[in-house]
């Protein structure tokens, strides 16, 4: 099996954290990845504190493992969220869309890693800075939003520019993808959108289905105008997006189509007019499966990848 430092540094098994996606990263899914030896993730979102503490206390009845919390840092409810954390401490809390460096400490001092996901190097630097714990580097293969650099450009270049670890994230599915992550720097991986279709992830069967049914090209890119961009699968309400985007719509009018619609597709299953929200890996998922299977199908493909490397690779002098 494979181990690496990230391991050790979290506590867990194998090298694998699962994505905190909001509306699919629940306590269910995050107990279960955590108890088949990777990190759960909870995704908060923008929801309440009274919905993180009833997710923390579910998680706790169904592992005894290491498991952290997303905290999406443009949540109306970020304060009130790390006051949660602190008051019930988790393993790890991953941020994204904004700067944890003022809620480092406190979190410290509580026992919690802080892990940013990251999107480009200046940002890596910065964060940095601010004493995380480590960084996730996610390149613009992965669902929701994302950067303008891909994982294979992105992940060596923070490598070279960081001195703590980082994890690489954005179209990794099995282990011919942790094992291209180690060989660019990185101590480990992030996927969200395999486990989309993990038994224990509580998001609307017509989601898991649409995913199965995707090819390769099924992913597009909404609100690029915005500087927001998000990566998704097509539907009516992506090619609105297209239609409003191309006629110059204002951004505000924007944000509000697309307001609520990642909580109808994936609570409601509404696979038209709500947001789908997945990476370019889709295609590759062809069937639900459990957490512990998915992972360790990752991490035994890594081996097996690792044992071919080994016979094809002859090195000369």
């Amino acid at each position: 099996m494979i181990r690496t430092s990230l391991c050790e540094l979290l506590d867990i098994e194998y090298p694998i954290i699962q994505g905190g996606m909001a509306w699919v990263s629940t306590a269910e899914l995050a107990a279960a990845v955590s108890e088949a030896g990777g990190l759960g993730v909870i995704g908060s979102g923008t929801a309440t504190p009274e919905w993180l503490r009833a997710q923390l206390q579910q998680a706790r009845a169904l592992t005894k493992k290491p498991f952290g919390v997303n905290v999406m840092l443009l949540s109306p409810f970020v304060e009130e969220l790390m006051a949660v954390l602190r008051e019930e401490p988790v393993a790890v809390v991953t941020t994204g869309a904004g700067n944890p460096g003022k809620y480092v400490p406190s979190l410290r001092e509580v026992g919690t890693k802080v892990i940013p996901v990251v999107s480009s190097v200046a940002l890596a630097k910065r964060l940095t800075r601010a004493k995380v714990d480590a960084l996730i580097a996610e390149g613009m293969e992965s669902g929701g939003h994302v950067g303008e650099l891909t994982t294979m450009a992105l992940v060596p270049q923070v490598v070279d520019a960081v001195d703590i670890p980082v994890i690489a994230a954005g179209g990794i599915f099995d282990g011919r993808g942790l094992v291209a992550a180690l060989a660019l720097g990185a101590v480990g991986v992030q996927m969200g959108t395999r486990f989309m279709c993990a038994s224990e992830c509580t998001i609307h069967p017509r989601v898991k289905e649409l995913v199965i049914k995707s090819k390769d090209r099924a992913t597009t890119l909404s609100g690029v105008s915005t500087g927001h961009p998000v990566r998704a699968l097509r539907n009516k309400l992506t090619r609105k997006f297209e239609e409003m985007e191309k006629s110059n719509t204002p951004p505000e009018e924007l944000d509000k189509l697309g307001s609520g619609s990642l909580r109808l597709a994936m609570v409601e299953g509404d696979i038209e007019f709500g947001t789908v929200m997945a990476g370019q890996i889709c295609a590759m998922v062809n069937q639900v499966l459990s957490a512990r299977d998915i992972i360790m199908d990752v991490v035994e493909s890594a081996g097996v990848v690792l044992d071919r490397l080994n016979q094809q690779v002859v090195k000369t002098k």
